[in-house]
């Protein structure tokens, strides 16, 4: 649980120095769109962020590897396609978790409060029917 709680303290932490020092949302699927088709003076400090993201997951399997083990029970092809309608999901609601989730619903956005609910009750859904309707893994 101490785990949740510091990572929840960093997320919150790093969306609000975005926030401050840049002037703009810290929405995770928002950079990675930049990066392939890149606006003026936003690649710099959006690349440093994503490198961020996954440098200090990197360090934190490295040096604490049991605080990242999971044990996930789908097949390649089911996560892939998880992946894919995550995606098409963020294209469609303009954003994900950390732009909505976090940023959006922090400035108490009515947008973003819309998107959350409206992603987690689609996650709640998926997970029912595919674990209880469709047989789980």
């Amino acid at each position: 649980m101490i785990l949740a709680l510091i990572g929840g303290v960093l997320i919150g932490l790093s969306a609000a120095a975005v926030l401050a020092l840049q002037g703009r949302i810290a929405g995770v699927s928002g950079m990675l769109s930049q990066l392939v088709r890149p606006t003026e003076g936003e690649r710099g400090w959006q690349a440093a962020f994503l490198a961020g993201l996954l440098v200090g997951g990197a360090a934190l399997a490295a040096l604490w590897p049991e605080s990242v083990a999971v044990t996930i029970d789908r097949s390649w092809g089911a996560i892939a396609l998880g992946g894919f309608l995550v995606g098409v999901g963020t294209r469609m609601g303009g954003g994900c978790t950390s732009g909505h989730g976090v940023c959006g619903n922090g400035r108490l956005s009515p947008r973003s409060i819309a998107a959350t609910l409206t992603f987690m009750a689609t996650g709640m859904a998926a997970v029912y029917v595919v674990d209880h309707l469709l047989g789980g893994a």
